[in-house]
Formats: structure tokens, sequence, C-alpha cells
């Protein structure tokens, strides 16, 4: 059996001939399965099935509806990528039984009298971190970042153990989840819902300005006050809306530890990248009804400053005590990889900070946290680059990875660092979360120094796999948005667009308020014949030197949309050679797969 036979197969059922077959659909040019003994009840022509593989050959698990709904494609994308969509009932049952009574019920500190709450997108369900905030004297900030308990209900040689590392983390797909805990837990026992006494972890500091000058670890029994929204937080911090007690005077001092925070990464050169995620949102019969992007506000870098703390106080004191953990690494970039980027950024008329004669790895380290600043500095100033100068800037880094060997995190400028904060969907926080109560005495089952390197390395690979399939639902629901768009303006209608990346066959261009992706072919450029430069950076034509650099903007029109494979192709909104041939060739070339 092949690799791709040892796992599920999504593809939509056809007819061909006298045989019935499923042609695969996110596979382009994938091997076409013959059925044998036909059609199997309740699946019909046309519709999407989960195949499986037997002792006798395919055949048909079960329908997963018509390739037309952008929820049934999602719900596919995710089965055929291996993904389990279900626990099984043993684990099911378990997580049922915890959720109740808890395996482990030591002593615990009770700080159900703090004023706490969380922040979390609208669309949260599973809120595995919270906070409380006092003033401290005349200028001092005590912060406690409470996290769920999680390691109390999953226990070593559980099924829940088990399957957890399975799964090794929750996966995201637009409004779906493959969580790595039953519901029981990750959205109950162990979700920190307001106004539910509830089992925690908690790391409480006491700040001056950004300076940590007292931690302490503590099992604590909170209580959340109020569950917050981002939005909600933002609208607070600009004045829109009120704070309400009690929890108004705690996020005005949580706002203040994090801007301190904010501000010294900063100082010590800390990556300076700005990132939004589309949110989608579905109609009652599932396709995708509108998109927008949700920005980096100062609401999450409220959040993401004080997680990013404690996850390092965390680590300080695991590393200290040489207690056998998992660390998050970021190794400092390849020096030449740097230089690259340099060159890359002159060649686009990008400010660069100058680098010494000999860039060592710290150097390198040193150099992309103003590279990264500058960049942001030229997006702002130009309002162009945003996606393809921080991509430029991205791919000239190692990728983090999960490892018992810490070598700090070169993208935070920290020596120390772990994941601790978010043990509902990630299973290299749980580790964290046993190395560290063992180590206080508050458990007796820490992580087993000879298992890391392998947890690590398969936390790792999943993390990355579900990463790509959360973009690749990402540009299934814009491919199902962008075919909405087209019906309501037109296939004739031009977009604004900018250039995001290029390849030696054509250029990738972000078009639309909603920030569609397609792909123009540099064929369809026509009066030139492109090369790209050395760079990577532009494609100039070979007579006249002209050039299309990444960041310059374009008008396209849409040729066609593969919707279930997120496949967008373009052609020039006006060609070289005739204003009107492009509208020409988009309105009598466009067509949908």
């Amino acid at each position: 059996m092949s690799p791709r036979e040892a796992r599920p197969l999504v593809g939509v059922l056809a007819k061909r001939g006298r045989f019935t077959v499923v042609e695969p659909l996110f596979e382009r040019g994938g091997r076409r399965v013959t059925l044998d003994g036909g059609r199997r009840p309740g699946a019909s022509i046309g519709e999407m099935v989960l195949l499986g593989y037997g002792k006798r050959g395919p055949r048909v698990v079960r329908s997963l509806g018509r390739p037309d709904t952008a929820r049934n494609v999602l719900e596919a994308l995710m089965l055929d990528r291996g993904l389990y969509r279900q626990f099984p009932q043993r684990v099911e049952d378990e997580a049922a039984e915890v959720a109740v009574r808890p395996p482990l019920d030591p002593p615990r500190r009770d700080l159900t009298g703090l004023a706490t709450f969380t922040i979390d997108p609208v669309t949260a369900r599973d809120y595995d971190d919270a906070i409380s905030a006092q003033r401290e004297g005349d200028s001092d900030i005590r912060v406690w970042v409470h996290i769920a308990d999680v390691s109390a209900y999953v226990r070593p040689g559980s099924m829940l153990e088990r399957e957890a590392y399975r799964r090794a983390t929750s996966v995201y797909a637009p409004g779906a989840v493959e969580p790595m805990l039953p519901q029981a837990l990750s959205n109950d026992a162990c979700s920190l819902v307001p106004g539910a006494d509830r089992l925690a972890v908690t790391v409480e500091m006491v700040l001056a300005g950004a300076d940590v000058r007292a931690v302490a670890f503590h099992r604590s029994v909170i209580r959340s006050d109020a569950r917050l929204t981002y939005e909600q937080v933002d609208r607070v911090y600009t004045g829109e809306a009120h704070a309400v007690e009690p929890w108004g005077e705690p996020l005005a001092l949580a706002r203040a530890a994090a801007a301190a925070l904010r501000e010294r990464r900063s100082e010590r050169g800390a990556l300076a990248v700005e990132s939004s995620e589309p949110v989608f949102e579905f109609d009652e019969r599932g396709q995708v009804v509108a998109v927008h992007a949700e920005e980096q506000t100062e609401a999450h870098s409220t959040i993401e400053q004080l997680m990013i703390l404690a996850n390092e106080q965390v680590a300080t004191y695991l590393a200290d005590r040489k207690v056998p953990t998992l660390y998050r690494v970021h190794e400092r970039p390849d020096p030449q990889s740097i230089k690259n980027l340099v060159a890359q950024l002159d060649s686009l008329g990008v400010a660069t900070p100058p680098l010494p004669e000999h860039l060592g790895p710290q150097q390198a380290a040193d150099a992309i946290g103003e590279i990264s600043r500058l960049v942001a500095q030229h997006v702002q100033r130009t309002g162009r680059g945003r996606a393809g100068l921080t991509s430029l800037v991205l791919r000239s880094l190692k990728q983090a990875h999960y490892s018992p060997r810490n070598v700090g995190h070169a993208g935070l400028h920290s020596p120390r660092y772990c994941h601790f904060t978010s043990p509902i969907r990630r299973y290299p926080d749980l580790i964290a979360h046993r190395a560290l109560l063992s180590s206080l005495g508050a458990d007796d089952v820490p992580p087993r120094a000879g298992e890391l390197d392998e947890a690590g390395e398969h936390s790792s690979a999943t993390e990355r796999e579900a990463m790509k399939i959360e973009r690749d639902a990402d540009d299934v629901c814009l491919g199902f948005m962008l075919e909405r768009r087209l019906v309501e303006r037109g296939w004739d209608a031009p977009f604004d667009g900018e250039i995001v990346s290029l390849v030696g066959g054509g250029a990738f261009v972000r078009f639309g308020e909603e920030g569609f992706e397609g792909f123009l072919p540099a064929r369809t450029l026509r009066g030139e014949w492109w090369e790209l430069n050395e760079f990577g950076t532009m494609l100039v034509g070979e007579r006249s030197g002209k050039t299309i650099k990444l960041g310059d903007p374009v008008g396209v029109l849409v040729r066609s949309v593969d919707a279930p494979r997120g496949r967008v192709d373009l052609v020039p909104a006006i060609s070289n050679d005739d204003g009107e041939e492009g509208k020409a060739q988009g309105g009598a070339r466009r067509r949908r797969h």
C-alpha cells in the first residue's frame, strides 16, 4: 500500500463509462480510484466522498456533500489531511469522567477573590489563560497569569494522554476546529469560563516597569469575572466604551505592564512583524458571506506581552534548575540569509542598516530586529509592500520548533523561552506544566528526559502540518468568497492589487478589499519576455528593461476560480499591447473549474 493509500482520500464520485470512480479533489492530477461494486447507498454522483482502504480494496466510508458548499469542502479538506474529526468513544468517556472529578486534586491556593478576566476572539470557546492585576506600593504592578491546569485532568498513561500526544495541537479552520482534547475538557472543565471555579496554574509576578522583581508559581483555584473580547477591550482603550468593575482597574494595570514590556522588547531588538488573519462569516447553508481582516491591535498585544513574560519566567526557572522540558527555540538566523535579505531590500529601495564586515550569528540576530522595524516604517510611509516585504523578512529566518535543548528564541530576543500558556491546545505546554509542577513538588510525574527529543520532533511536525491546513482552509474560503463577489460585480470588473510574491513564471497578486490572492502568469503580460532577477524581487523585461517589482500596484481580472482547491488565475486588466485586450481575455476565458 502506498503512503497516499495509508490514509483516507477525499474525492468526487463520478461515472466514467460503466465504472464508478472517485476523482481526488485536493490533488491535482491525482490518481483516479475505481470502485468495485458500484456506489455506496446515500452517495450520489457529483458528491464528495471519504474513501477508505480495507482488505478488499477502496470503499466509500461516507458522503460529505457537494463541493459547491464551502463548509462541506472545509470538512472534506480536514479529513483528506488526516484529521480525525472525532474522538474514540473510550477517550470521550474518560474525558467525561475526569471532567467531573479530576484524577489529581492537590492543595491549591485560593485566588477566587482576585478580580480576574479573559481576553479572546469573539469565536473562542476554549479559554486557557486569564489575568489579574493589582497596584503594588506606589509604582509596581503585581500581575497574575492564570493558565488552565490541564495536567490535573490528563495524566500519563491515560487514554486522554495518548490521544493528546497523537494530535499534539488543535487545528483551527474557519468555522471548525479539530481540538487536541475532547469538548468535555477543552470547552468545559478546563476552560476558564466566567463565573465558575476553575483549576489553574498561576504565575505571579511583581513588575517595576518591565523588570520582574519577584516571581512565584502556584497550583490555584480561580474564578473569572468577565469574558472580554479583543474588540471590546480596544473600544475601552480608545474611550469608546467604559470598563466595568471589578475588571476595569486590573485591565488598566495589565495594559500599563504590557506597554512597558513591549517597549523593552523593542529596545532589545525583538522582531517587529505586523500580521492579520482573515475571519470568515457563514450563512445557514454553510456558504461564506463575508470576510474581514483581524488586525493585531493593542488588546492583542496586552495578552501577548503578558503570556510571553509568563513563558519566559517558567523557562528561566526550569533552565536554572536543569529540569528536563521542551523549549520553544528559534535559532539565530544564518548570516548569509541576512546578507541576502539586505540585498533583496536594497534592490527594492528599502532602507537597511549597515552590516558589519564579519557578520556572525549574533550580529545577524541583532540586525534582523532593526531590519524588521525599517521595513515596517517603509510600509507605513509608502502604504505598499506589507505582505511581500514581511514575507521576505520571515523567509530569511529559521523556523521555530520544540527541543529539549535551550538555544533561546531569536525572534523575541529571549535567552530562555517555552510554551506554557496554552495547554488546552498544545501538547508541549502540557509537558512544561508537568516539568514545573514536579520541580515545585506539586506533582510527581515529571517529563521523561529520554522521550523529549521524539516529543519535540513530533510536536513540531504536527504544528507545521496544522499551519498548512489552516492556510489552505483560508484559501478555500477566499475562493468561495471571490466567486460570490464576481457574481455581484461581474467578471469583467477589474480589481486593484499588489504584487506579493514573484517566481520565474509570474507574480502572485493580492487584490480586492477582502485580500484575495491569485497567480498572474508572466506569459499574459504581452509584448515582453520576463526574467526573474537574481534577488527574486522583480521581473525584468528582456527588451525594454521594464520591471515588475514586489509591492508594485497592478490591475487584474479574474480568469478562473477553483474554490475547493483555493486556486485563482488572473490576467492583466489592461495588456501591454491593447487597452481592451485584457478585458476581452478575461471575459472570454472566465470559468470555474
